[in-house]
Parts: structure tokens; C-alpha cells; sequence
């Protein structure tokens, strides 16, 4: 059984159902903003543009037909929701915009309770994250589990809001821009990269070389499905880790200037 017949899983009302969400939480975001710089805070207009741009991906690849074959056009649907998306709605740090557009309250103390717990703090811990995130990857192209799937739309479409929650689990781990209960290090953060960057290489070339056991596909259309997975991944990969060097980056600026803060109040010796 090959992924040919993928009406029926596009054709359930789940997909646009996660689509409308999406749309609802990229206009709430936008008039979060809007209200933002009304009363005059400050809000980069490239946040809006990379949470906008991340929410009408994953909305269209929830819905839209992609282009390529079967498995092709699945994988180009695998790396929108679960690494470009939220790639670039984690670059707008919508935990960030929420608390500041929150009032002092209950409702604000909640979230800030809820961001920084140690239920969090464990999810967000980069190797955790990277195994709830590769390890389910694994698990749906090494197992029948794709296959069990491909005929039921509702389970499908939790399939992929598995691949999204999990990827914004695991870009937010690593990229360390909205507010955590700890702040893992670089050098952490950097090894978990490198660590599930190879992890996702060497699942693609396992699919180049084998299909998720009970579907098939042409030897054009798998081994095409393979290379973008493995290239594609590779792209976002290289995001992530930009992040990372620009977040070091910025730390060592400040250690700097908290050093030069602090020589400056030692009084000098004549």
C-alpha cells in the first residue's frame, strides 16, 4: 500500500480545523502587537513577519496539496510542520508577547507559573526534547505506525499535530528566547543539535534505502522524499544553529559590559 491515495486523509475536517486554529493564533498575535505599539512599547516588525510566515505554512500544509509525489510531497508537509513552522514562530517569541501584553493578574501569574514549572523545565531540557521530537520521527517511519494511519483521518491528523508539538518543543529547547525556569547552556544546547542533527540524517537514509515498513512507493518518489528530507532538515538545522551562535553572541556582549560596569565602579588607586 502506497501514500497514492491521499484524499482520504486531506479530505477530513481535522486538517481544517488545525488550519482555522492556526489563522485564529496568527491574527491574535498580530493584534497583540498592534496593541503593543500602541501604547507605545516597542516590537520588532520582523517578529510579526516570521510568526506570520510560520503560521500560514503550516496552515497551507495542513490543507493545501503539496507538489511532488506521494511520499515526496508527504516529507515536504514533515519538514513545514515539524521544523520550518516552528522554527519561525519560536523566532517571534509569542510567550514573550504574551506576558507583556497580559495584565498584572491572575491570568499573567498562571502562565508565568506555568513557562517556568519544573514540568517545563524538564521538557525543555534539549535532550529530552530532542528524544520526544527525533524519537517519535523514528518511531513513525521505522514502525507500521504510518502505515496504521494513512486510512484514518483523525488519527493522521493527530500524526502530524504530534510532529508539530513536537517540533515546537524542541525548536523552543534549543533556542532559548522566550522565558525558562533555567537557562541551559550553550554548550548543552549545541551537542543536543549536533546530536539530533545526525539522528534525522541517518533516518533519511534509511527511508532512501527503505520505506516505513507497510507502504510503498516508486524508487523515484522515496528516494526524492529522502534527499529533502535529509537536505531540507539539514537547512533548518543550520537556522537553529544560528540562533544558537547569535544567542552566544549576545551573552558574552553582556558579560562584557556587566565586567566593565563593575571595573568602572572599583575606585582607582592614585
Amino acid at each position: 500500500m502506497g501514500l497514492a491515495h491521499q484524499a482520504p486523509v486531506q479530505a477530513g475536517l481535522a486538517p481544517w480545523l488545525a488550519a482555522f486554529a492556526m489563522t485564529g493564533v496568527v491574527v491574535a498575535y498580530l493584534a497583540a502587537t498592534a496593541r503593543l505599539r500602541r501604547r507605545g512599547d516597542a516590537w520588532p516588525w520582523l517578529r510579526d513577519l516570521s510568526f506570520a510566515a510560520g503560521g500560514a505554512a503550516v496552515a497551507t500544509a495542513a490543507v493545501a496539496p503539496l507538489p511532488g509525489e506521494p511520499f515526496t510531497a508527504h516529507m515536504l508537509q514533515h519538514l513545514i510542520l515539524g521544523m520550518a513552522g516552528p522554527l519561525l514562530l519560536v523566532l517571534a517569541r509569542p510567550v514573550t508577547l504574551l506576558l507583556r501584553i497580559l495584565q498584572p493578574g491572575r491570568t499573567r501569574r498562571t502562565l508565568l507559573a506555568v513557562v517556568q514549572s519544573r514540568l517545563a523545565a524538564v521538557l525543555v531540557f534539549p535532550p529530552v526534547a530532542a528524544l520526544i521530537d527525533f524519537g517519535g520521527l523514528w518511531m513513525m517511519y521505522r514502525t507500521p505506525l504510518l502505515s496504521a494511519v494513512h486510512d484514518q483521518p483523525w488519527a493522521h491528523a493527530l500524526l502530524h499535530l504530534r510532529v508539530f508539538a513536537a517540533g515546537m518543543l524542541f525548536t523552543t529547547a534549543l533556542c532559548r528566547l522566550d522565558p525558562m525556569r533555567h537557562r541551559y547552556s550553550l554548550a548543552l544546547r549545541a551537542g543536543t543539535l549536533v546530536v539530533a542533527s545526525a539522528a534525522h540524517s541517518v533516518l533519511a537514509k534509511s527511508l532512501w534505502a527503505a520505506p516505513p515498513p507497510g507502504l510503498t512507493f516508486t524508487a523515484a518518489d522515496l528516494h526524492a522524499g529522502a534527499q529533502l528530507m535529509y537536505y531540507g532538515g539539514d537547512l533548518v538545522e543550520v537556522g537553529l544553529a544560528l540562533v544558537i551562535v547569535l544567542d552566544w553572541y549576545a551573552e558574552g556582549g553582556r558579560t562584557l559590559r556587566r565586567e566593565r560596569r563593575r571595573m568602572d565602579a572599583v575606585p582607582s588607586r592614585v
